[in-house]
């Protein structure tokens, strides 16, 4: 097991390494940018170390900092959380050329999975379903054209590598598609490092599963049911919960199977998330894998009761899968994700500014992650997220009328929010029946 391991990220993805940390007694080592260096995350840690200025690419993205505090630190260990560098197959090696554990995939994984268009071809190559979708663009307009039409408009341009909605940008038609291409290239570039893009066939309305997994390094790989992230907005994940509604379980279970054994044969190595896009009429079809933590791990954490940071971490330093999960696992009950975000929330903008008032809320069934505290600022130079709370109750209906209860307890002030926005799309009555598709929350502002 690991001594001491560097957290190469910040905020709430850090704290909640670092509380997983403690649980397993691995000491525990965060970094900060200049932005962020009186922010809560930090108290939790054993040691902390500055790695840069405010812009990412000169502190989280900064891989020669974040080497550096690995060997001033004396750890033996990195977790690059979820975002920047967590899907960087260069930054794992260079960790590993360092003597160094890298607490996720083996790079092999990284390269094949992480990268969105070598996923598409290494699981349709073993009989998964796919969409329609193009190989990575050159960056020239004309080629650009050619793959859109090729595809069929319209088109979503996704950025190769990275997560979280970032540069995924919607072009219904020729006119749209070259700023699309550059404004994707230009924020894949700044938040990954990568502006590399792909197309893929935009479908209408329609539900995002994803599938959890874990496997060891001794070839075994198991499941933990799914999530449904179809409230979106803007490609963004708004509003997560498990088990998913109204979608035949039969159906959920098979498509989970082949999922499994399809990575057994690969020999996929740890954590993993491979994301569906579902319709009634044609069933589920790969989107891509992201082999890491996902922001909504919590939903999973709640209905099955395994904590999937420690099982990460314990995987990673190669235990076997049958030590880190119980047998005979099965979701118990429904838990539900919102991200709270500070945003204005008529133009779902970033709304930066000091968090003068900043009270989470508690309760049974209640549970709250992030990386801020009252007092706290928050900066124009990282995503807004400024919490997640999850709710769980017995049934969807308990674990919804807990989440509306938990939002309206969170106070916020200095900020502008979205929690209004989300307590409007609880209360939809498309919600509240599971009719949920990925264009739910543009009908519930339309009904405003």
């Amino acid at each position: 097991m690991y001594r001491k391991v560097v957290v190469a990220n910040r905020g709430a993805v850090a704290a909640r390494v670092i509380a997983a940390l403690r649980k397993l007694g691995i000491a525990s080592v965060a970094v900060y940018s200049e932005a962020d260096r009186n922010l809560a995350y930090l108290a939790m840690a054993d040691e902390c170390h500055a790695i840069g200025s405010a812009a990412p690419a000169a502190s989280y993205l900064n891989q020669d900092a974040l080497l550096d505090v690995v060997r001033r630190s004396g750890a033996d260990g990195v977790h690059p959380g979820y975002g920047f560098l967590s899907e960087n197959a260069g930054f794992a090696a260079r960790v590993i050329d360092a003597g160094v554990g890298f607490i996720g995939p083996s790079t092999r994984w990284l390269e094949a999975m992480g990268h969105k268009t070598r996923a598409r071809a290494l699981m349709a190559a073993h009989g998964m379903p796919m969409g329609a979708s193009s190989g990575i663009l050159s960056g020239s307009w004309e080629e650009g054209l050619a793959a859109a039409r090729a595809v069929g408009f319209p088109v979503l341009v996704k950025p190769a590598t990275g997560g979280g909605g970032i540069g995924m940008l919607p072009a219904h038609g020729e006119e749209e598609l070259a700023a699309a291409l550059e404004r994707a290239a230009s924020l894949a570039r700044r938040s990954f490092g990568n502006a590399e893009l792909y197309l893929e066939r935009l479908m209408q309305r329609p539900r995002h599963i994803e599938f959890q997994v874990l496997a060891d390094r001794h070839g075994a790989v198991r499941h933990l049911f799914e999530r449904d992230c179809s409230v979106q907005r803007r490609h963004q994940k708004v509003i997560e919960e498990s088990p998913a509604p109204n979608i035949d379980r039969g159906a959920i279970m098979e498509t989970a199977g082949r999922i499994t054994g399809i990575l057994a044969a690969l020999g996929y190595d740890n954590i993993g998330t491979v994301e569906t896009l579902y319709d009634p009429a044609a069933g589920f079809s790969f989107l891509e894998m992201n082999t890491r933590l996902q922001v909504e791990h919590a939903v999973t954490e709640e209905v099955t009761g395994v904590d999937l940071v420690q099982a990460q971490i314990r995987l990673a330093a190669g235990e076997r899968l049958d030590q880190v999960l119980p047998a005979g696992l099965a979701p118990q009950g429904h838990a539900i994700e919102v991200r709270v975000y500070a945003e204005d929330p008529k133009r779902f903008l970033p709304s930066p500014g000091p968090l003068r008032v900043f009270r989470p809320p508690q309760g049974e069934g209640i549970r709250v992650e992030t990386g801020y505290a009252e007092g706290n600022t928050v900066t124009p130079f990282y995503d807004p997220m400024l919490a997640k709370v999850i709710t769980r109750g017995a049934t969807r209906r308990q674990a919804i009328a807990r989440m509306r209860e938990a939002l309206g307890m969170f106070v916020i002030e200095g900020v502008k929010t979205n929690l209004a926005f989300a307590r409007q799309v609880l209360d939809d009555e498309a919600f509240l029946a599971g009719a949920i598709h990925t264009g739910l929350t543009a009908d519930v502002l339309a009904r405003r």
